[in-house]
């Protein structure tokens, strides 16, 4: 008997939203994490945020959402096991909204072409440029307008480490098919 044709949205639909909230799950671990890199460590926030936009493509915001609902809601899910909606307002709150923007719009591009290496190499470029332009601003907001302190600061140690990060996503998303 085939299913009708609302009972597979329903599962598709719960399928997405499980997915998601196992990719929340993966970034507040992931904030947790801290490996020893110079010139500053890294965490696995990113890299979540990469291989969630590759494998979950226009869903992947879901996750994004439910993580920063999370952090919100006062679980110690960010950075450093921070948690409430004050950290969203603080110096890396645009960091946080980039995770959630970059996300969206890699997505939904992604999901618009075939799928290799390219496509997936450009998506999480995208997505990266989007998290650190958006953390740029608001940390350039924070420190007064000093957009070339706020670059030094929060983006250009960063940048070789995401870029690893880049590498490891779409490795691991090429071998592994949701």
């Amino acid at each position: 008997m085939l299913p009708l044709s609302g009972d597979s949205v329903i599962k598709s639909r719960a399928r997405e939203l499980a997915l998601a909230a196992i990719f929340a799950a993966m970034m507040a671990g992931g904030a947790l994490v801290s490996i020893p890199f110079f010139p500053v460590p890294l965490s696995l926030q990113t890299f979540f945020v990469y291989l969630g936009v590759l494998l979950l493509r226009k869903s992947a915001w879901h996750s994004q959402a439910i993580y920063i609902a999370m952090g919100i809601a006062g679980l110690p899910v960010f950075s450093r096991g921070m948690a409430g909606y004050a950290v969203l307002l603080g110096p890396t709150g645009g960091f946080l909204a980039g995770f959630l923007i970059g996300s969206l719009i890699s997505g939904l591009l992604i999901s618009k072409v075939d799928r290799n290496l390219h496509s997936d190499l450009a998506a999480a470029a995208l997505c990266m440029s989007v998290i650190f332009g958006m953390g740029w601003l608001w940390l350039a907001y924070w420190m007064q307008w000093n957009f070339a302190a706020a670059a030094w600061a929060g983006v250009i140690p960063f940048l070789p480490g995401d870029l690893l990060k880049i590498a490891l996503a779409v490795a691991v998303s090429r071998r592994i098919r949701l």
